[in-house]
């Protein structure tokens, strides 16, 4: 009778080759890790009416519900005016962000920037000069082409946005940075439930201003209503652009009438200038905006001068900035703002950012602050001598300081006599600059936007072993369990 050695062993051979196959497939597949396919990075170019601002965005690869989940990691003040000042120099609008641009490629890895798309989106400042000379606005956007073609980045255009379309990007960001589209925890990152609350975008900008919000009911003007999808859900915003209502071109059109309806047109008084400032200016610089343009006298000489006295009268100031606004084009109408423009009612939490913010910060006050700490701080404000304004502001540029007073004073009449904000509702307004280390600035909305439109990368997946290793010990032990099988049934067939 043979010994029974050879085949206990073959048994044991048989076994533990079932065990490791088991082993090491069960490893391979369960022991998986899922690595992130890494960052990507976009860069929009804010090209306003007083300047350009370069922001640097990134966000992973994987996307939650077709959306990228960005943040603001860098950001570049533009010297100089804004690309729209360039219509004499075309070629000047590009050269000015090249050091910002510098800053920037060291901010993104050099193996990443030819996949890294740029975009440079133009606001109010470019809108009045394609409107006031359209061959000027094509030669400085064609320049930034030329610019771009010679970088590295992946360029995908210049171009001028709509007003609206600025409107609803600031409202992307303002709600994004608040986290009204996204919960997170330290796990993972899901999107919110549809009609979660959303906070309403008030901007102001130096040519125009916008309001952004979603309305207790939708508007009878479709015109005034975008529909914005990201992360998996449709909001139906009501938002409005007002061309010539920036703080910038609202100012000049204010000292414009103040030139218009007065006896003598080369001494001006302004009660919304400081006490004891003077300040020059030539007719070209008040009147040469499109803005301004009907308020030119029948005597108009652009190279004349206009010598314009502060008189600090508080409440001159605010009755004078009236004249800005056309209420009487709203009479009796409740969805109405003014210049006969349609508005619902305003509703729920809103962030005021950009010229609102930086106002707000000269009168010392930020965030949340009722309608009547406002009009104090306005009118102890206003009744400073201008020798007195360094001492009070924490960062003293005369082109802003001489002009506080009168900003104060146009956002009260257009929070309260054009949108409708109350002493009730006005608490709900937050004067904010950012959230975090993030602007709030449309830039981030229409990046946000755009993520839509990125696809997401496949996922890596890395294998506790390599698959020529894997495939190489599975074949060997599945040999060995061939054999071992072979060797007992031969020896089982001898025993019979």
């Amino acid at each position: 009778m043979p010994s029974k050695t050879p085949v206990i062993i073959a048994l044991v051979f048989l076994l533990i080759s079932v065990a490791v196959i088991i082993t090491i497939a069960f490893v391979q597949i369960h022991k998986k890790e899922v690595l992130s396919p890494g960052l990507k990075y976009g860069i929009v170019l804010d090209a306003g009416s007083s300047r350009t601002t370069v922001y640097v965005y990134q966000w992973p690869s994987e996307k939650e519900n077709n959306t990228g989940v960005v943040n603001q990691t860098f950001k570049c003040n533009v010297k100089g005016s804004g690309i729209s000042g360039y219509g004499n120099n075309p070629q000047g609008a590009a050269k000015s962000i090249e050091d910002c641009m510098e800053k920037v490629k060291e901010k993104i890895p050099g193996h990443q920037q030819n996949s890294t798309p740029v975009y440079l989106g133009a606001t109010a400042g470019m809108r009045l000069l394609r409107s006031q000379n359209e061959k000027a606005a094509n030669e400085i956007l064609a320049g930034i082409h030329n610019y771009f073609r010679n970088q590295s980045f992946d360029f995908r255009g210049a171009q001028i946005i709509t007003g609206q379309e600025e409107g609803v990007y600031g409202w992307i960001t303002a709600n994004y940075l608040m986290g009204n589209f996204l919960e997170k925890n330290i796990w993972r990152v899901w999107a919110r439930p549809h009609g979660a609350e959303t906070t309403g975008a008030l901007d102001l900008g130096g040519a125009s201003t916008q309001i952004s919000f979603i309305p207790e009911e939708s508007g009878q003007s479709s015109t005034s209503t975008a529909q914005v999808t990201l992360y998996g859900y449709q909001y139906n915003v009501y938002t409005h652009s007002f061309q010539c209502y920036g703080r910038d071109e609202a100012e000049k059109k204010f000292l414009a009438s103040l030139v218009q309806n007065s006896a003598n047109k080369f001494n001006i008084e302004n009660p919304c200038y400081p006490q004891n400032y003077e300040v020059q200016f030539t007719m070209r610089h008040l009147f040469g905006s499109l803005c301004t343009e009907p308020l030119r006298r029948a005597d108009y000489n652009p190279d004349e001068s206009v010598t314009i006295r502060g008189t600090g009268e508080p409440a001159l100031c605010r009755q004078s900035v009236a004249v800005l606004f056309n209420f009487t084009a709203c009479e009796d109408r409740e969805d109405c703002s003014f210049n006969g423009v349609y508005q619902p009612k305003v509703k729920g939490k809103f962030s005021a950012f950009s010229g609102f913010y930086y106002t707000a910060r000269a009168l010392n006050l930020k965030g949340h602050f009722s309608l009547e700490e406002f009009n104090t701080s306005v009118w102890s404000f206003c009744l400073q001598s201008w020798d007195e304004l360094p001492l009070i502001l924490s960062k003293f540029e005369e082109t802003y300081a001489r002009s506080y007073c009168f900003s104060a004073n146009y956002i009260y009449y257009l929070l309260v006599h054009g949108y409708k904000f109350n002493t009730e509702t006005w608490p709900q307004i937050q004067f904010q600059k950012e959230v975090g280390s993030s602007s709030i600035a449309w830039t981030l909305g229409y990046m946000l936007s755009l993520t839509n439109m990125i696809p997401a990368e496949a996922q890596l997946i890395r294998f506790p072993m390599s698959p020529s290793l894997f495939a190489g010990l599975l074949f060997l032990f599945t040999a060995l369990c061939v054999l071992c099988m072979i060797f007992l049934v031969i020896s089982l067939i001898r025993a019979c």
